[in-house]
């Protein structure tokens, strides 16, 4: 989700509650500030749901390795 600043100060109880489910950006002026995710969930969890194209039966070591991966042939 992508909010204002204005809007997550306004509302900030609110986005603690909704972190819990997605990741939240805040904007000013356009432009993207922070990113507020859930600490309990794994980054590689989280990419799970964006990624797509992936079936939903790929476990999480084929995702890291994927990842690992790409980032190795860009270096």
């Amino acid at each position: 989700m992508i909010i204002t600043a204005t809007e997550f100060k306004t509302n900030f109880g609110k986005y603690l509650d909704m972190v819990a489910k997605e990741d939240i950006f805040i904007t000013r002026n356009g432009k993207t500030i922070a990113k507020i995710v859930n600490p309990q969930i794994s980054a590689v969890d989280s990419l799970r749901g964006m990624l797509k194209d992936i079936p939903s039966d790929v476990d999480l070591d084929s995702l890291r390795e994927e990842r690992i991966s790409k980032y190795e042939n860009h270096v």
